[in-house]
């Protein structure tokens, strides 16, 4: 009864079409921010094109092919024009709009209005720093260390993102389990990305290229976006059947 609920508010929320949408969004916004970010990085660890392989659990030929496509010279900081930059900013708060109205949906509340586009900006920051500060600890920490502290930071980070794109209007207790549950489907999610998107990558890039890469990395991140409205989608459903208002019923 509780897995067909589940299932259910998953058609409902239009997950799966909520997720290509995060996808392109993404690829679109973090892809450019990011790689910005790393031209300028004065540390020059790799920056997203690092963030990219650790994520997807990459290592060998396929790491060194995605970092190879990537990372850019240091020189497209200087060449980034003003319309870059502007459909950079919208495309961003997009992404921020979109994760946010998935939030809503998962918990039943109305959209909140434009003047609060703000927040989707600060969220947008946010999410930069955190997938910057995971690039640089890459190189800095290993073994339990490295895991330790991207799981605290990752589930801090999306506990804090529910919170604040929803306007407090859900108690922290509740969207604990939301959080916890995306991180776990990240790590899970890392784990299948290292078994089948590592020599699919080497494929791809010989079969079609650059092309090829790119539709591995697009699917990857509909994966993302899957387990961040799917994460949510289950803190809320444990909350509703195993939570203590359903032991009070």
């Amino acid at each position: 009864m509780g897995a067909h609920t589940l299932l259910r508010r998953g058609r409902d929320l239009e997950l799966m079409h909520r997720a290509m949408g995060f996808a392109t969004l993404a690829l679109v916004t973090l892809a450019p921010l990011l790689i910005v970010v790393a031209a300028a990085d004065p540390l020059g660890r790799g920056g997203f094109a690092a963030w990219l392989a650790d994520g997807m659990g990459l290592s060998g030929r396929s790491s060194r092919l995605l970092t190879e496509i990537i990372s850019p010279p240091r020189a497209v900081v200087g060449t980034t024009s003003v319309w870059g930059g502007l459909a950079l900013a919208v495309f961003g708060v997009a992404l921020g709009a979109s994760v946010q109205n998935g939030y809503e949906r998962v918990w039943n509340l109305p959209p909140g209005p434009w003047h609060r586009v703000w927040r989707q900006v600060t969220w947008l920051c946010v999410l930069t720093a955190y997938l910057y500060q995971e690039a640089q600890t890459r190189s800095a920490l290993h073994g339990p260390e490295r895991i330790v502290l991207s799981s605290v930071t990752g589930v801090l980070f999306f506990w804090w993102g529910q919170r604040f794109l929803l306007g407090g209007q859900v108690r922290w207790r509740d969207l604990l389990p939301g959080a916890v549950a995306t991180m776990l489907g990240l790590i899970g999610l890392r784990g299948f990305s290292f078994f089948v998107f590592t020599p699919l990558i080497v494929n791809n890039a010989i079969s079609y290229g650059t092309v090829g890469v790119v539709l591995v990395v697009e699917s990857w991140l509909i994966g993302v976006g899957f387990v961040v409205y799917g994460g949510a989608l289950f803190g809320r459903w444990l909350l509703d059947h195993h939570g203590p208002r359903h032991k009070e019923r």
